[in-house]
């Protein structure tokens, strides 16, 4: 019963050695007496125990490895820290495992190296601006290489870039400059511009205040001459009037009495305003004066 028992536990350890279950998104590479025999696809397979041997298991997942920190030199001499990440994925299992003894080991390495290659052809001041070009440029540049590898190099990112303490308080200085510098120009433009809109509004005031003032001028000069025009009016028509009223039957009567009542009004006035009184030689013939006054009315009148 023993070695009933062993036996049995021989023949299911052998076909258990014989089966192999290959999990989704990974690769068993065989080998059959120290060669290469075949790539396990996922799921179950067979190999022939004591012979047949799985030698290597790749992940075909996408992977991300960490680029350690490494120092590089700027095209302007400047050294500055740089680390990154990289995303690989094994596409063919058989050149991941013959291809190169450890190809992650060689994919970081030739990662720092291109690394280091990219930052010493910019200057410092566009390691910052250039990332994704160098991300690209180390991303083509090891593609490349790891074609025979079996490995794919989906891209490369830049993690951190470390100038010296140095550098970084030469930089903060130049950033404190130029934006002083740009404070400077923006509120020299604001002066400017506001001096121009002060002038533009005091050309537009003087232009609006010389309109208003031709407009009143010219306002005033149409009144005046509407009024001039109204007293000739009116004049005339006074003068038509009294000439007609003379022409009537007792106008020139009426034109005597009237000449009579002024002149004595005046000589009155005459006496009030001063001690002395000049009297014509005539004032005693009333008469004559009236009648020399009608004279000079009768010719002025005009005839019908």
């Amino acid at each position: 019963m023993i070695i009933l028992a062993a036996i049995v536990f021989l023949v299911i350890v052998v076909v258990m050695m014989g089966v192999k279950v290959v999990p989704q998104q990974r690769a068993y590479i065989a080998e059959r007496l120290g060669r290469y025999y075949a790539t396990l696809q996922p799921g179950i397979n067979f190999l022939i125990p004591f012979v047949d041997r799985v030698a290597y298991k790749h992940g075909l997942k996408e992977q991300a490895y960490d680029i350690h920190e490494q120092v590089c030199i700027t095209r302007d001499n400047v050294q500055v820290r740089v680390d990154g990440v990289i995303f690989l994925q094994v596409i063919d299992a058989h050149k991941a495992s013959y291809g190169v003894n450890d190809y992650v080991f060689a994919v970081t390495q030739l990662a720092q190296t291109t690394m280091r290659s990219e930052i010493g052809k910019i200057d410092l001041d566009k390691t910052f601006v250039e990332r994704m070009a160098i991300n690209q440029a180390v991303v083509q540049a090891i593609d490349e290489a790891a074609i025979s590898w079996g490995v794919k190099v989906l891209r490369y990112e830049i993690k951190n870039i470390s100038p010296p303490q140095t550098v970084l308080m030469a930089m903060e200085k130049q950033m404190q400059a130029e934006r002083e510098k740009r404070a400077v120009i923006l509120e020299s433009e604001g002066k400017q511009q506001f001096a121009i809109n002060t002038a533009e509004g005091q050309k537009a005031r003087v232009v609006l205040e010389s309109e208003a003032e031709k407009l009143r001028q010219i306002n005033r000069a149409e009144g005046e001459a509407a009024a001039i025009l109204s007293v000739a009016d009116a004049t005339a028509e006074s003068v038509r009037k009294v000439a007609a009223a003379i022409s009537e039957k007792g106008g020139m009567e009426a034109v005597q009495l009237q000449v009579a009542e002024l002149y004595i009004e005046q000589f009155g006035n005459l006496a009030k305003e001063g001690n002395t009184l000049i009297l014509p030689a005539n004032l005693g013939d009333m008469g004559s004066m009236i009648a020399s006054a009608m004279t000079v009315i009768k010719e002025t009148t005009p005839k019908k």
